[in-house]
């Protein structure tokens, strides 16, 4: 451990800078004080905590003086309730496939030369892994406000007032929303109501993040990036409609108990596939670079459509369509872009050969 991971403690001692001479009685002579430094080793989340776990990405000046604001850039959709049970009086609608469950993939394998496809490039350390901290959970009990999940990507705040044991020994927990309507459901749809700790995060953890324009409303997604200073000391997430989203501590949450398998949480579609890949490849994810008022094409109901590049702010641009002028933010890897989209259509073919190899 390296003497940065710790912490100094300051002490005296008084010592004599000679043997102490007394003259008729009087006080010892030439007494001086040294400071003594004791070193104390500090727990290891604290060490993982203070450094910038991130990986180094490859970025661009006029990507750092881009002031796009991608923060909280995205809006609340009315989509249906698929909870483990609703006991709210209200009438449930069908399910409704999300944008990343339509999107279709194009045809092309080309890539435009003009645009480089680059990992990033910077030393990775263990703190970088998608690895649990080995920390205790934090008890969920009745009369705890939490998050929950009302529609698949619409939670709430409410209280829990029921634990209820399963027979196969699970457990379910009724919450009763603030607005109005009761529901019952598993400890992965509910989200502890504070911040997070900055100890318990960790690449892949599962998170609600607060909607910007309603702040009674949340969102469930993976957090992608850690604080570094590549990405200004914000955390990034992926929500599950494919949605990227740079926010502070503040505006997130944990989920209280997510699966083992965090990918379990994750709706059937391409973001749940593009999740996998993703994962697969951290800490080097694979970036599409872009300049400012390049034109390309990205995926816009549910096929591609020419846009430009109207901003960069690290890891994401900032779009506009020419079909309506339509603005959003977009992961510089995301399967919506062409060039993007290529890759991640050979990764696939590769993975399917290597299935049908296995097989025979």
């Amino acid at each position: 451990m390296s003497e940065s991971a710790c912490e100094p403690i300051h002490s005296t001692n008084e010592t004599s800078s000679q043997m102490t001479q007394w003259e008729n009685g009087s006080a010892p002579l030439n007494l001086i004080k040294k400071a003594v430094v004791v070193l104390t080793r500090l727990p290891d989340y604290k060490i993982s905590a203070l450094r910038p776990p991130t990986p180094q990405q490859s970025y661009s000046e006029a990507e750092f003086s881009s002031s796009s604001g991608s923060d909280m850039q995205w809006q609340p959709e009315d989509d249906s309730t698929d909870s483990d049970f609703s006991v709210s009086n209200n009438n449930q609608k069908s399910d409704k496939n999300s944008s990343g469950d339509t999107r279709k993939p194009s045809n092309s394998s080309e890539i435009n030369p003009s645009v480089g496809i680059s990992p990033t490039s910077a030393h990775c350390s263990h703190e970088t892994t998608n690895i649990h901290p080995n920390l205790p959970q934090v008890e969920v009990k009745v009369d705890m406000m939490v998050l929950a999940r009302k529609k698949r990507m619409k939670w709430q705040r409410g209280k829990i007032v029921e634990i209820i044991s399963k027979e196969d020994g699970r457990l379910k927990y009724k919450v009763s929303f603030e607005e109005k309507g009761k529901i019952l459901v598993s400890g992965h749809h509910i989200a502890f109501d504070t911040p997070p700790k900055v100890e318990h995060l960790f690449v892949g953890t599962r998170v609600v993040v607060q909607c910007q324009d309603n702040k009674f409303q949340f969102r469930p997604g993976v957090l992608a990036e850690l604080p570094s200073r590549k990405n200004r000391f914000r955390f990034l997430v992926f929500m599950d409609d494919h949605t990227p989203v740079y926010v502070g501590l503040p505006f997130f949450h944990l989920v209280c108990r997510p699966s083992e398998n965090m990918f379990d949480d994750i709706p059937d579609g391409l973001h749940k596939h593009f999740m996998k890949q993703y994962m697969k490849d951290w800490p080097y994810p694979h970036l599409t670079i872009y300049r400012v008022g390049q034109s390309l094409n990205a995926e816009y109901f549910g096929e591609q459509q020419r846009c430009e590049v109207q901003a960069i702010d690290c890891s994401l641009i900032q779009v506009v369509f020419q079909a309506d002028h339509h603005r959003e933010w977009i992961y510089r890897g995301s399967i919506r872009l062409e060039h993007a989209q290529a890759r991640f259509l050979e990764l696939s073919v590769r993975r399917e050969a290597m299935n049908e190899s296995d097989s025979d």
